[in-house]
This record gives C-alpha cells, sequence and structure tokens, in this order.
C-alpha cells in the first residue's frame, strides 16, 4: 500500500530536489502543489516515474488546497511553499503575508484529515541580527520584523499551537542558505555563479563583510528525509545549514577564481532591511543526527554546480 506525501511549494528549488528523493523509495506516491509563481514545471520529475502527480495550486486558497487533501487523505505534508527571495520578498511585503493563509489552511486541513506529522520548511530569517554565534534553536531569540521571518515565526507557532490542542505531530526545520544546481537568481550563490559565467560584474550589498554559511541541497534533502523516515525530530525544531562561514566578498572572490571569470566586483548601496551581518547555525543535531555523514564542503558544493550544466532552468 502507497504512502501519501504532499509536497507544497514542490516545483521550487528545494521542493523538487526533495520530491526527487522522497521518488526513490517505490512505496511513496507524492503529490505536488505549486502555483509556478516562483516554481518551474521543468523542475519536475520525469513523466517515466508514475508515483507522482501535479496540481497547480495556491494553498493561500482553501478551496483549491482542500480539495486536495481531503481526495488523496495524505499520511505527512511537507509544507515548501513560500514567497521566496529578498528582493522579492522585500518588493511585495503584503503578499509574503498571505502565506500566512496557506501555513493556516495547511495546519486546519492536517487536522482534519488525519495527517501523520506536518512538516514545515521555516528559516533563519526568524532569528534576525544574531544575539549569539552559533545560532541555536533553543537559546537564540526569534526577533526580526521582516514580514518574511515574521510569517516563518507565526507558521512556527501555528504548527505548536495545533500539536497542543489535536495532538498534530510537527517537525521544524530552521534553512540557512541552501544552494545548488536548480536555484533560482534570486539568491546570490547562484547569481554569483551566473554572472561571473558570463564575465559580468558581480554586485554586493554594501561592503561585503556580511557573513553567510551554505548548505549543499543534497545535505539539505538528506536530512529532512532522514528525519522522516528514521521518526526523528518529533516536535522539534532544527536548523539545516552549513557551519563554514564566509563573508559574502570572499564568496565572490572564490567563484571568480574557480570560474576564471572577468568579472569585477562591485559594492552596491545596502539592502534597507533583511541583509544580517552575520548568519551562522549550531548545526550539531543536524550533522549528527539527522546526516551522519560530513557536510559537503563550499568548495566541493560549487563544483558540482559548475559541473552540473542545469543552469538552462534560470534562463
Amino acid at each position: 500500500m502507497k504512502i501519501n506525501i504532499l509536497v507544497t511549494g514542490g516545483a521550487g528549488f528545494i521542493g523538487s530536489c526533495l520530491v526527487e528523493k522522497l521518488l526513490k523509495n517505490e512505496s511513496y506516491y507524492i503529490v505536488i502543489a505549486d502555483d509556478l509563481s516562483t516554481g518551474d514545471m521543468r523542475k519536475l520529475p520525469s513523466k517515466e516515474n508514475p508515483n507522482w502527480k501535479f496540481f497547480k495550486c495556491d494553498v493561500n486558497n482553501y478551496e483549491s488546497i482542500a480539495h486536495i487533501m481531503r481526495t488523496y487523505q495524505f499520511d505527512y505534508v511537507f509544507h515548501y511553499a513560500a514567497m521566496v527571495g529578498v528582493q522579492r520578498t522585500q518588493a511585495h511585503p503584503l503578499q509574503v503575508l498571505q502565506d500566512i493563509d496557506g501555513i493556516r489552511n495547511i495546519c486546519k486541513l492536517s487536522e482534519e484529515t488525519g495527517v501523520k506529522r506536518l512538516f514545515f520548511s521555516s528559516s533563519s530569517e526568524v532569528y534576525g541580527e544574531p544575539f549569539e554565534i552559533p545560532q541555536r534553536v533553543d537559546t537564540t531569540p526569534l526577533n526580526s520584523r521582516v514580514p518574511y521571518a515574521v510569517v516563518k515565526n507565526l507558521g512556527e507557532a501555528y504548527l505548536r499551537s495545533y500539536n497542543q490542542e489535536y495532538g498534530l505531530e510537527y517537525s521544524i526545520f530552521r534553512f540557512f542558505n541552501t544552494y545548488g544546481p536548480r536555484q533560482s537568481l534570486d539568491f546570490v550563490m547562484s547569481r554569483f555563479i551566473i554572472k561571473a559565467m558570463k564575465n559580468q560584474d558581480i554586485e554586493i550589498y554594501g561592503d561585503g563583510s556580511q557573513t553567510r554559511t551554505f548548505c549543499y541541497v543534497d545535505d539539505n534533502v538528506d536530512a529532512c528525509v532522514n528525519a522522516f523516515e528514521k521518526n526523528l525530530m518529533i516536535n522539534q525544531v532544527a536548523n539545516i545549514g552549513g557551519n563554514q562561514e564566509i563573508t559574502i566578498q570572499s564568496l565572490a572572490e572564490l567563484i571568480v577564481k574557480k570560474t576564471n571569470s572577468a568579472s569585477k566586483i562591485v559594492h552596491i548601496a545596502p539592502l534597507k532591511d533583511g541583509d544580517m551581518k552575520r548568519r551562522c547555525p549550531d548545526n550539531t543535531f543536524m550533522c549528527t543526527e539527522l546526516l551522519q555523514r560530513p557536510l559537503t564542503t563550499l568548495e566541493d558544493g560549487i563544483d558540482k554546480m559548475l559541473s552540473q550544466g542545469l543552469f538552462d532552468m534560470n534562463k
């Protein structure tokens, strides 16, 4: 008997990689719901695999997602649908806030239709400016006021509340910067690489001293699938991210070097909001409990992006 799994946002970057990983298990039937506002049909699985189905669906519209969830009676739900991208979310803050409706819809329907566990893609953005480094799930305050972060924080509160009132189990993944071949150009890693490959100027907000860590998408997906398949992280939160901290300036220089690019690094005005000075997770639980293997190094991850040649998805 098939295990029915819903992946919202499954035509997006991380969502589509998650679907690809899940489909390696023939006992899973995957339904992908995505409104394609930031997703891409070309990121969906091969049609040769019969164990999945796609619906163009806005999870913020209750009737649309309710029809799917009541039809399939899902065993598990991965709620990854969200408006993403720093520039996009800053330009459309009210649209970002509409994602609260989708979170509420998914929680309500999961409880009503007997979903066993709900997995939620939260974000490192909830931490705001660093209170401590590394940022820990139990001690670092959630203090960002950026609408995207507020929505993720509220989403976490919904999951905890549904667990408290109805016993709906959850797992919350706080994603730090994740990168890989299918990533759209809204994100720093893919944007820098594309610019470097085209010998175009690489623009950096501010002086480039802000630091980030980067998690190769395979590490992200493997950790999340292991949490599901090994029955780990029940009613818990985990940071999902790399631990190799690097300045944005150094990242641009590394990419220019690796691509043997003629690109120049230029500095532009800092972002008004959301460009935190440092971001670095305590990823001990991810590494020791979820992955139980070494993380992909930053240099190896960049090499994989350069070798896989999937950037036509971003054209």
